[in-house]
């Protein structure tokens, strides 16, 4: 006897309805059922892009981060944004390009409304910037050295973590630099701070 096959079975039809209701709802579990991707994270800040590129140790409680809401760490930020201008002596702004003194000069007047004596040495002795040993540098303090056989002939700014931004020289731009390293390190002469409560009248206007 002929083995007698069954009549294939119809697929299941489902109203047009019915079918867009189901694939919703498996869409709907499909979307609940995916883990949670992590936010975006934060665009870096200014001391973070220095961490990035090697420039400060990631130290949670440094100085530098301590006092990230003061007037003096405003000041460090801004002069990060003339990290790569080209030193020119005599230079006093962005466009022409600045010699140390000038780049000092340029950073507090801008942000402070602090107007500085215009050379280094000038800027070492003036009144209302107090002398600061090395071991009590916060950042915003003028960092002072020795490069000419002057004891205040360079001037640069502390940015925290024994690391400072400066005008360098002639060919150079602007960059932060490790006072530990020895070159900078023998040649480090004082330090200044500005007394912000203090500063618009201890000043003087000196152009």
């Amino acid at each position: 006897m002929g083995v007698v096959s069954s009549p294939p079975v119809p697929p299941t039809r489902l109203p047009l309805k019915r079918l867009l209701i189901t694939l919703s709802l498996a869409a709907c579990t499909a979307v609940s059922a995916a883990p949670e991707q992590p936010a975006p994270a934060p665009a870096s800040d200014g001391l973070s892009g220095l961490v990035d590129r090697g420039l400060l140790r990631p130290l949670e409680n440094s100085a530098i981060v301590r006092s990230m809401r003061d007037t003096a760490s405003e000041l460090v930020m801004h002069s990060m944004n003339f990290l790569g201008v080209p030193y020119r002596r005599g230079g006093n702004s962005n466009d022409t390009g600045f010699d140390c003194s000038g780049f000092t000069r340029h950073i507090f007047e801008s942000t402070l409304g602090l107007v500085l004596p215009r050379r280094a040495e000038e800027q070492a002795t003036t009144a209302g910037l107090l002398p600061i040993q090395r071991n009590e540098l916060r950042p915003g303090d003028l960092v002072f050295f020795n490069t000419m056989r002057r004891t205040f002939s360079h001037v640069g700014i502390y940015v925290g973590d024994d690391k400072f931004i400066h005008a360098p020289r002639t060919g150079a731009l602007v960059r932060v630099e490790d006072m530990s390293d020895g070159y900078w390190s023998k040649r480090f002469t004082g330090a200044r701070r500005a007394e912000l409560a203090n500063a618009a009248t201890t000043l003087p206007a000196v152009r």
